[in-house]
């Protein structure tokens, strides 16, 4: 009963960050600043692809399963640029252009689109 109870204590409820509930398909449900945690899932990021509103500030936490390159993170098309050392170092850019943009590790072996709307 202990391990169980302990697992969740740490492990919490829900994906969450700072009162925003994000999906699986790393869209933002609610909240005004548009937060989306990544993960790693074999040798990648997941989830991979993450959608957002343009005009809306977005902060992306690479949680701690995320190691190696895949935590300097980079959007290049949007100018997003961060090695994010620990799960709080958070990457905060406002996306102005809508579209589909590739993000990736600072080596290329990781990536994903970011879909702005």
């Amino acid at each position: 009963i202990l391990i169980v109870g302990g697992f969740f204590f740490f492990r919490g409820g829900s994906p969450a960050v700072n009162g925003n509930v994000v999906s699986e398909g790393g869209q933002v449900l609610q909240g005004e600043t548009q937060k989306v945690v990544i993960g790693e899932k074999n040798l990648n990021y997941y989830p991979n692809e993450i959608k957002v509103k343009a005009g809306q500030p977005v902060s992306i936490s690479l949680d701690s399963s995320v190691t190696g390159c895949l935590r300097s993170f980079n959007i290049k098309d949007l100018g997003v640029s961060k090695n994010a050392k620990t799960p709080s170092d958070t990457i905060n850019f406002t996306p102005t252009k809508k579209g589909t943009f590739r993000f990736a590790c600072s080596m290329g072996m990781g990536y994903g689109n970011i879909i702005v709307k």
